[in-house]
């Protein structure tokens, strides 16, 4: 009798024999002895960026590209580089290239509502805004000084006395026309008039009216001609005050004008060679002058506030200053807000009203970035209202407006200052995920005309000796800038074998850099606590531990729940139509792996697989397919001769989340299988992969994990020698384990297997040849078939 029940356990041994993975294929070791450094001060820290060569690539070209159009959107997952490569790589070619222009705001005296921009030579802006400071101060001072003047004095006195000469003849004149009419001239508060003389005595009125009528008409008479004579006469004299208050009028402007030149001849000649610049100082001079009566009267507290605020119009508004750029401007913009991007104009509260400028006009991160390059993150730039739009109506116009969004806003016209646009032209360079590259390009044509070029940054690079010194160079290179403490090449190989792991593949490394940077500042903070001066591979893995224990709670209270029975899950013994599966749950930047029970119920009937999850909702398209898959595999494999007279049942018991992915289909139909033949499978090997129509287990996603969560718990539970994981033999170069669980695979106390087809697979968890498994569930197939065939008749 015992040799009986030892043969099949013979067979079962030597089939699970033939698909056991040894533990030197379980992770792909670094050889730190390969290194010729012992430390990471030994060599040269890390310039530059690694293992993204199609993406450098692409962003050298989108910048070397003159064209309109050829802005670059760099996508690819955080933690890649690419936010640092991009910094890097525009800030080298944007120090070969020349300085852009500075740019002002000045007053318009032809519309002042439209201050206008001024483009000046790099580092002239802030000398121009003091020299025009220095030019307000000096008329605040000087031109009054110049009307004070004794020489002014006295060549406006000399005008006047010219005129006042004119007048005083004028009125002689008059005077003798009048004395030869018997008159004399009389000033009155409103004027000139003539008074008849008689006897040499003014006429009083009651002595003219008791005049005889022949005489009165004869003064009357007279008194009309003196009148006609006296208006030509006094013609002639508001001639000469006109010409008088002219002539004064065209002094005072001598006068100014010249004093201008005095001041602004040196500005002038500065910038003669900059049109739109003479061309303001010419407005400035004449505004001056048309204003210059209120440099007289500086005494006047009225006068005062008009010629302070008269002044402020001179000043100039710096709008970008690029004077301390070393080559182009390179501008991020991490909160890109349309006020952000575009600039604004502010307003400041005087006696109750908003009132606002020229002056208080803005600049925003397009403006800074003219003539240069501006980087943006593409998620906060679309969240943002206005701005994508906003920044697409600037790159095909080539021109920057700075104006408030209120009247969007409000939907009502607001008085307020409209500047003249400012030339541009400036790359744009959005950083984002390939999600949104996507969503942009399919959906905005605008995208696809502005952003012709794309930057792909990669999750992982080969694990080639050139690549693993690059590692080492990196974190040199963070040792150095984050004042970490340096690393034995021991610790460098226990961290390139980490880079191998979150790549999931033994032949490539993660470009996950930041992930990288993090654990060599954490085992840099083991190894200042373990008072060492270098880092150890030992502070390493003390690294890692400590990140796995701080993310692990979810994971361990699931697993107390599958100790105490709560979650049922077997890791020994035998049953039919019962299987462990494995799934990973992701808690942010933590994953693992949760062993659940798959079950199989097969009855008489017609309905075929029916999967539970899928029946009341709770899986998601790729998991269906999977299970749809399995009936094309048992229709071609046992239904040649007649349909499946088959009704079953699948579901993951005690599982109340939704279920998604087909990495457990070969563990359904494993279940199904058993089932059906009514073979027990073993409950001490998980299964995962998924499984094709042909019966090709293919590769799944997270073994690492899968494996190692299966392993806590049968290690919880006690490992017996026989507990294992059943894996695609296609994910072997996946498998970076961690090390007690390759311990334990080396003494044998747990196993990992690596199948290609349900065949090996059934084998495995049977410990049947598959032929025999497959024999029975045809056989039984065949007598449902014959039930239901004799039902129908």
């Amino acid at each position: 009798m015992n040799a009986k029940k030892a043969e099949p356990q013979k067979e079962k041994n030597h089939l699970r024999a033939q698909k056991r993975v040894s533990a030197e294929r379980l992770r792909a070791r670094m050889e730190a002895e390969k290194f010729s450094f012992e430390t990471t001060d030994e060599i040269e820290p890390l310039h530059g960026t690694i293992g993204q060569q199609r993406g450098v690539r692409a962003i050298r070209f989108a910048l070397a590209h003159g064209t309109p159009g050829f802005n670059c959107y760099v996508s690819g997952p955080l933690g890649t580089g690419r936010m640092t490569t991009t910094m890097s790589l525009v800030r080298r070619r944007a120090s070969e290239e020349k300085k852009p222009l500075d740019w002002a705001y000045v007053y318009n005296f032809e519309k002042p509502s439209e201050p206008l921009s001024i483009g000046l030579k790099n580092g002239t802006a802030r000398n121009f805004a003091s020299s025009m400071d220095s030019f307000i101060k000096a008329c605040r001072e000087q031109i009054p000084k110049v009307f004070e003047s004794e020489e002014y004095t006295e060549e406006r006195v000399k005008v006047t006395a010219s005129f006042e000469q004119r007048k005083e003849a004028e009125f002689k004149k008059l005077s003798e026309e009048a004395q030869k009419r018997g008159f004399v001239i009389k000033r009155g508060p409103t004027g000139l008039f003539p008074i008849p003389v008689r006897e040499g005595k003014p006429l009083e009125q009651e002595e003219f009216q008791a005049l005889p009528d022949g005489e009165k008409e004869k003064i009357q008479k007279k008194g009309k001609e003196l009148t006609k004579v006296m208006e030509t006469i006094l013609g002639e004299v508001r001639r000469i005050e006109t010409q008088q208050i002219e002539a004064l009028t065209e002094y005072d402007r001598k006068v100014a004008y010249y004093t201008l030149g005095l001041l602004l001849d040196p500005l002038i000649e500065k910038h003669k060679d900059e049109a739109r610049i003479n061309r303001y100082f010419n407005w400035v001079k004449r505004d001056v002058v048309r204003h210059i009566d209120l440099f007289k009267k500086t005494g006047d507290q009225e006068t005062i506030v008009h010629l302070r605020a008269l002044l402020e119009r001179y000043r100039v508004n710096v709008f970008v200053d690029n004077s301390n750029l070393s080559g182009s401007p390179v501008i991020f913009e991490d909160n890109p807000s349309y006020y952000n991007l575009f600039g604004a104009i502010e307003y400041r509260n005087v006696s109750g009203n908003m009132v606002t400028d020229f002056s208080k006009i803005k600049p925003g991160a397009v403006h800074r970035a003219n003539g240069g390059y501006l980087i943006l993150p593409a998620r906060e730039l679309l969240s943002e209202p206005f701005a994508w739009d906003a920044l697409k109506r600037t790159l095909r116009s080539n021109e920057a407006k700075v104006e408030n969004i209120s009247e969007k806003v409000r939907g009502a016209i607001i008085e307020t200052l409209r500047p003249t646009p400012i030339p541009v032209d400036f790359k744009v360079i959005l950083i984002g995920s390939a999600r949104i590259y996507g969503l942009l390009h399919e959906l905005d044509e605008d995208f696809r005309r502005l952003f012709k070029i794309r930057a792909d940054f990669d999750v992982d690079m080969p694990r080639t000796p050139q690549n693993e010194l690059a590692y080492a160079r990196f974190i040199s290179a963070r040792c150095k800038y984050d004042g970490l403490r340096p690393l034995t090449k021991q610790a460098v190989a226990r961290i390139i074998e980490h880079g191998s792991r979150l790549a999931e593949d033994q032949q490539r490394l993660s470009t996950r850099f930041s992930q990288i940077a993090e654990l060599t500042s954490e085992a840099s903070f083991w190894a200042m606590d373990a008072n060492s001066p270098v880092v150890r591979a030992e502070h390493v893995a003390k690294a890692l531990e400590e990140k796995v224990y701080r993310s692990r709670m979810i994971e361990e209270k699931i697993q107390d729940l599958m100790l105490r029975g709560t979650l049922l899950i077997d890791v020994e013994g035998e049953k039919v139509g019962q299987i462990n599966g494995l799934t990973v749950l992701s808690l942010g930047d933590y994953s693992f792996g949760k062993p659940v029970k798959i079950t199989a119920r097969t009855w008489l009937g017609r309905k075929g697989v029916m999967q539970i999850e899928r029946e009341t909702r709770m899986s998601g398209p790729i998991h269906n397919k999977g299970v749809l898959i399995i009936t094309g595999f048992l229709g071609a494999k046992f239904a040649a001769k007649h349909p499946l007279p088959l009704s079953a049942s699948l579901t993951f018991e005690q599982l109340y989340d939704e279920v998604e992915g087909d990495s457990a289909s070969s563990a359904e139909l494993y279940a199904l299988l058993s089932s059906l033949a009514q073979v027990p499978l073993t409950q001490s090997v998980a299964v995962t992969g998924s499984v094709n129509q042909f019966g090709i287990v293919q590769p799944i996603g997270g073994a690492n994990q899968k494996i190692e969560g299966f392993f806590h718990l049968c290690k919880a539970k006690g490992l017996s020698g026989e507990q294992g994981v059943m894996i695609p033999a296609s994910n072997l170069p996946n498998l970076m384990l961690r090390a007690d669980v390759r311990d334990a695979v080396s003494e044998g106390k747990f196993h990992i297997y690596a199948v290609s087809t349900v065949e090996e697979g059934i084998e495995i968890l049977s410990g049947q040849p598959a032929s025999k498994i497959f024999a029975k569930v045809q056989k039984r197939l065949t007598q449902m078939f014959e039930v239901l065939k004799e039902t129908k008749e």
